[in-house]
């Protein structure tokens, strides 16, 4: 079997095993009237995309993948990845946590934040966990810190080569006015930053990141490139190899209007040969941390259709999956687009005549829509709509609006016995929790200040 269509199989069984996880949510009551919205993971699509960015990036080069936490910070989904053989990037206290209770060891940690507290950047040095500095007063901080001491994990500094930005202004990291990391095209910034290798032996690697979503692969490798030649030029100038790491971030985009994986991992490590080809030589560690393209293509959200009715022609279905589950696609529409199924109230998939149909969800403001203007089969109430390509960020990110309570995610795989085996990654929030998180114990605080 070639290349190209062993990856059309992989697509299509992919394809196949979400279908049947879908009938058999409804057949086991994971999704219905009681459960009108859940996320649903496939676990075996998830290893494969680990497996597949493992072959892509074999070679001398030693390297160390850590998954973005932020992507999907549910403990159980970190520890999937985690036995799998993945480090984790983190870049908060929370994620940190997360990390830690999913097994993860502190050597298999990259510390990113840009705005770290004294007493993280504590905590991450006396444990020897990986950090991406991003400032010069970041730097600073940890000179007293260490005062002295050599570091017991690699520390890194977070450079901006200011390459420019993707289609999306909010994802790209790498403009001239980006908050991360050290502007390299601003005056006088590369010679500050080789003094500040000349002056500290415990910095020992490069970050650059350009983006995610909507940059290009030649942005990225252009991007990946500069960082190479810093560090080039850093350890020619010293005379050593202080520089042994690069962390190359992440950033693969996915291809939301359709079903195949494109770029691929191996795309990516394309790109990087010709823009870069030393950065494969094996003279540096590099680490990688993406997040979106390991778990998208693998994660659908699976909603119960409640109401559906007409308005200035257009066919509307109310849906319990909105902006609470789906916020960059419902206020950024045009970026975040997501693909839309529709199956009758047994999860089978509809046939027929297509409509044009927008689906909505169930926040009160008019713009919550998760599929608009869209060629869909005849939408009925009890059927399910399936948003396709959720399996990074719409899980873990869950916005509170209207106090909707969080959805109940499962995984799933296929067993031996052709069966669809589920389990549970993180319970539905109850609405009785909800309320308790909005204060319950503090009912009456602000009436007995008043009394005051």
């Amino acid at each position: 079997m070639t290349s190209g269509s062993a990856a059309r199989s992989a697509v299509e069984q992919r394809g196949t095993r979400r279908a049947a996880a879908l009938v058999r949510a409804v057949e086991d009551g994971l999704l219905g009237p009681r459960s009108p919205v859940v996320g649903l993971l496939d676990v075996d699509g998830v290893l494969a995309a680990v497996d597949a960015l493992n072959e892509a990036f074999r070679g001398p080069a030693a390297v160390r993948h850590t998954f973005a936490a932020k992507a999907c910070g549910l403990v159980p989904v970190l520890r999937l990845l985690a036995e799998a053989g993945m480090g984790c990037e983190v870049a908060s206290p929370g994620e940190l946590e997360q990390a830690l209770a999913a097994g993860f060891t502190y050597d298999r940690l990259v510390f990113d934040s840009p705005a770290k507290t004294v007493e993280e950047l504590e905590f991450a040095l006396a444990h020897g966990i990986a950090i991406n500095l991003d400032n010069f007063q970041e730097m600073a901080r940890v000179d007293r810190l260490l005062a002295g001491r050599p570091a017991a994990g690699p520390i890194g500094l977070r450079v901006n080569p200011q390459v420019g930005a993707g289609a999306i202004d909010a994802m790209s990291t790498a403009t001239a006015t980006s908050k991360f990391g050290v502007a390299l095209r601003d005056p006088g910034a590369v010679d500050e930053v080789v003094d500040a290798f000349a002056r500290r032996p415990w910095l020992n690697r490069l970050h650059a990141h350009v983006g995610s979503q909507g940059c290009p692969l030649p942005l990225i490798a252009e991007g990946i490139r500069a960082a190479y030649e810093l560090a080039e030029r850093i350890n020619a100038q010293l005379g050593r190899a202080q520089i042994t790491g690069l962390d190359i971030g992440g950033g693969l985009p996915v291809n939301f209007a359709g079903e195949d994986d494109r770029p691929t991992y191996a795309d990516y490590v394309t790109e990087l040969r010709g823009a870069v080809p030393g950065l494969f030589d094996g003279r540096y560690t590099l680490i990688t941390e993406f997040g979106r393209s390991l778990l998208a293509k693998s994660g659908t959200v699976a909603t119960v259709v409640e109401y559906t009715k007409s308005a200035g022609g257009r066919q509307i279905a109310v849906t319990h999956a909105g902006a609470q589950v789906a916020t960059r696609t419902v206020f950024m529409p045009g970026a975040w687009p997501l693909r839309v199924g529709v199956f009758d109230a047994a999860g089978r998939p509809k046939q027929g005549p297509t409509e044009i149909t927008d689906i909505a969800g169930p926040c009160c403001f008019a713009g919550d829509l998760t599929a608009t203007g869209r060629e869909l089969p005849a939408v009925e109430p009890g059927d399910v709509v399936a948003l396709h390509d959720t399996g990074a960020y719409y899980f873990s990110s869950h916005f509170s609006y209207n106090s909707l309570p969080r959805p109940a995610v499962y995984g799933y795989r296929t067993g031996a016995d052709g069966r669809v085996h589920f389990a549970l990654v993180r319970e539905a929030q109850s609405v009785r929790e909800v309320v308790e998180e909005s204060g319950l114990a503090q009912a009456g605080a602000l009436v007995a200040l008043r009394a005051d």
